[in-house]
């Protein structure tokens, strides 16, 4: 069969990490259900029983508490040589890193960090509600810098929800999918907010895409081409009972490889809502050279990575505790190197 005939090109099923092409690096689905807090932002002591605390990926009772102690979480951990993209769609995450910044952002809301030279930071997972049960799910995504990127200024900056431009489509039948457009072109849409100017989400050549779908039960919506003719796309198929990608019915949930050079349509065949994370981009084509936090594009470059960050701590850190967390209010904000705290929403 041809390319024409046959939309997903490969297809391989959900783990804990997404499979990635370039110029992505990593995709990871974090969905926790973490318990009522114990009062101070953290799970109850007693469900930590029988985990290997500090490095904790184990699920057990539906959630992990990661690299965290009492709040669970990511500790200030460096990061050279790429971006992270953090889309979080239920829960609160609050960031700390190594240039001052601070935030906490959750329900939507998505932070954009550009590493560059060198950078730490921590992600922790506050639980502010004590007499329920605090939900989390977010993905974190890494998006490869080339190599003329690589060693640039840090960035952080944060994407809020009423901001981020949605496609609402209607099909014959009435039924509604909703497109939310992170980065890249959508016709319908307004434009996406600018990502950091030294991303390869930021050139035109780079045609990278990131959006969530969502379809009703029924819905049909066609996946649009990509600008470019080498552009790859992965469709992770993650929520809802069944999918249809042009004519390749799905069952099961699937990372897939699909034809970005044509339309496609999206059918939900299921009796649930479907969705699913669009990745797209023209890849790079350098060499990849990671080591953990680290993605250069030679090894004598993650040498010196290393012996950078043992040097310089990469600015240092300047906060009290390694796991920084925000209080109890539950509010969103950013409060960006030398500037006064953003709220979310703004103060009337």
């Amino acid at each position: 069969m041809t390319a024409a005939t046959t939309p997903v090109l490969q297809s391989q099923p959900l783990g804990p990490l997404w499979p990635t092409m370039d110029p992505f690096l990593f995709c990871a689905h974090h969905d926790d259900a973490y318990p009522p807090s114990d009062g101070r932002l953290g799970v109850q002591a007693v469900d930590l029983e029988g985990r290997q605390m500090g490095s904790d990926f184990s699920r057990k009772d539906g959630f992990s508490m990661y690299h965290g102690d009492g709040v669970p979480g990511f500790p200030g951990h460096p990061h050279r040589g790429f971006e992270t993209v953090t889309l979080v769609r239920k829960g609160l995450i609050d960031h700390s890193d190594s240039l001052g910044a601070a935030a906490r952002f959750g329900g939507g809301d998505v932070q954009w960090l550009t590493a560059g030279k060198g950078i730490q930071h921590s992600e922790m997972f506050p639980l502010l509600n004590s007499d329920a049960p605090n939900p989390l799910e977010l993905f974190q995504i890494w998006l490869n810098l080339p190599a003329r990127s690589k060693m640039v200024e840090p960035h952080f900056t944060m994407f809020w929800n009423e901001r981020i431009p949605r496609l609402e489509h209607a099909d014959a039948a009435g039924r509604r999918t909703v497109v939310t457009v992170v980065a890249g072109s959508l016709p319908g849409t307004a434009a996406a907010l600018p990502p950091p100017p030294e991303s390869w989400a930021s050139q035109p050549e780079g045609d990278v895409a990131i959006w969530t779908l969502r379809l009703e039960p029924g819905a049909r919506w066609t996946l649009p081409r990509a600008a470019g003719a080498d552009t790859q796309r992965m469709l992770y198929f993650f929520a809802g009972q069944a999918l249809q990608v042009g004519p390749t019915a799905l069952a099961q949930h699937a990372a897939l490889h699909v034809d970005a050079t044509q339309d496609w349509e999206l059918h939900n065949s299921g009796a649930d809502a479907v969705e699913c994370l669009v990745l797209q981009g023209r890849p790079i084509g350098e060499s990849v050279a990671q080591y953990g936090p680290f993605v250069m594009n030679t090894q004598q470059e993650i040498m010196q990575a290393m012996q950078d960050y043992r040097r310089t701590q990469f600015g240092g850190w300047p906060w009290a505790e390694q796991d920084p967390v925000h209080g109890a209010e539950n509010r969103r904000f950013a409060r960006y190197p030398g500037a006064a705290a953003e709220e979310q929403p703004p103060a009337a």
